[in-house]
């Protein structure tokens, strides 16, 4: 804990009572950092620039705009900037926007004090805070993916020629069928099997029976 204990805060929120509350729970963790305060969008990006911020703790909705329109920029300047975002807003709707914007943790105003203490410390120390319901909306996320139909990634005349390959038809009647020439057809075919990741009529055909 002595190799964390010297950090710079910056609690942004334009409602100072959220501000001042998390000061404290910062204050009873032991930190003896400075911990500064921003109002807006614009004194977030200020201050950053002025001070060595260690940790941001960042609600999402602000008089001058979303969070989520400064947090790229942050992360792109100071990668090693640590950001907890601490919000009204849905956890279900919201957490894996902002996760996917580059924070380290999303919180809701909702939680118990403990949890805001746990949250501070895991993204200091382990660089990361994941709630159990974060954690199910990842794995959600994960497992829809990995279940995607690839045959959505063909434009409508991929699919086309996808689907005169399944009939039988060879690259000179597709040719025809479409009005194209022979050599475009078969560029299509290479560019459609490298979407796929597949090396064959086969392995097409076993897609279009799968999906």
């Amino acid at each position: 804990m002595t190799e964390y204990k010297n950090i710079t805060f910056l609690l942004a929120d334009d409602h100072s009572l959220i501000r001042q509350g998390v000061e404290i729970l910062i204050e009873d963790l032991g930190f003896e950092g400075d911990i500064l305060h921003a109002s807006t969008l614009q004194k977030v990006l200020s201050c950053t620039a002025e001070n060595n911020i260690d940790v941001l703790v960042i609600d999402a909705a602000f008089p001058d705009g979303n969070s989520l329109e400064i947090i790229p920029e942050l992360k792109t300047k100071y990668p090693e900037l640590k950001i907890l975002v601490f919000s009204g807003l849905e956890e279900s709707d919201y957490a894996l926007r902002f996760l996917n914007a580059g924070v380290n943790g999303f919180l809701t105003k909702v939680s118990e004090e403990e949890d805001i203490k746990n949250a501070l410390m895991k993204v200091i120390v382990e660089g990361r805070y994941i709630s159990s319901v974060t954690q199910g909306l990842l794995l959600n996320s994960l497992q829809n993916s990995s279940h995607q139909n690839p045959l959505e990634k063909l434009t409508k005349r991929e699919f086309e020629v996808v689907q005169m390959y399944a009939d039988g038809m060879g690259n000179l009647e597709i040719a025809n069928a479409l009005g194209l020439k022979q050599n475009s057809v078969s560029t299509m075919k290479k560019r459609v099997f490298e979407k796929l990741g597949i090396d064959s009529l086969v392995e097409l055909a076993a897609l279009l029976k799968k999906y």
